[in-house]
């Protein structure tokens, strides 16, 4: 009989941490599973990249993700905030480092003709590709205003260069900063399309010649 106790006393727990372990999530490097879901949003943009195929790429089971990270939407918008961080923040530093709004731009641009088509990852800019064949009205309108804003950025520079007298009064600021970021929204599809970066850097100059001069 006491045996027969100390057995069942002693096998009970052994069932119960058996049970426990089959049951416990699977344990993964959060940081790791973000890097993967951020290359495979940047190769396939917001709407082609199904749970499925992130749960595939990021090596977890979507209990995971959903704990982690919420769910898809919520998941690319954190991808967004850290490619911005790690990728997306060249632009932002040429404007703010560089003397005047021309030199930052083109500092910007050709930057840009690296950064799209740096080796290892996908080429262009995920902020840019993402919205392509988007039919999720909230992710749309989060990226547009990304792209506004950048835009907004550049005018408040070269504004900021009239006002100084470094470009002359005529200057159309609006203008000119949409026509730099149609310029980096064509070199991101461009390198998407296999344009190389020397090929990109051509068009640097070209863009330059339309900024006016005092």
């Amino acid at each position: 009989m006491v045996s027969s106790e100390k057995n069942g006393q002693a096998g009970a727990p052994a069932g119960r941490s058996a049970a426990r372990t089959r049951g416990r999530p699977r344990s993964f490097d959060r940081a790791t599973a973000l890097e993967k879901a951020l290359m495979a949003f940047w190769e396939h943009g917001y709407e082609a990249t199904s749970v499925s195929d992130l749960t595939r790429v990021m090596d977890i089971g979507a209990p995971s993700l959903y704990a982690a990270f919420g769910d898809k939407r919520s998941l690319f918008e954190e991808v967004v905030q850290e490619y911005g961080v790690r990728y997306g923040s060249f632009g932002a530093r040429a404007l703010d480092e560089e003397p005047t709004a021309r030199a930052g731009t083109e500092r910007m641009l050709r930057e840009a003709a690296a950064e799209y088509t740096a080796p290892g990852r996908p080429h262009g800019c995920l902020v840019i590709h993402a919205a392509a064949n988007c039919s999720t009205p909230e992710v749309e309108e989060s990226l547009r205003e990304r792209r506004n804003a950048n835009i907004a950025a550049i005018e408040s520079r070269i504004a900021a260069d009239v006002d100084a007298g470094v470009l002359p009064p005529a200057t159309d600021a609006a203008t000119l900063a949409r026509y730099t970021g149609a310029m980096i929204q064509g070199m991101s599809q461009l390198a998407r399309d296999g344009a190389t970066r020397a090929e990109l850097e051509a068009l640097v100059e070209i863009a330059l010649a339309a900024w006016p001069r005092v």
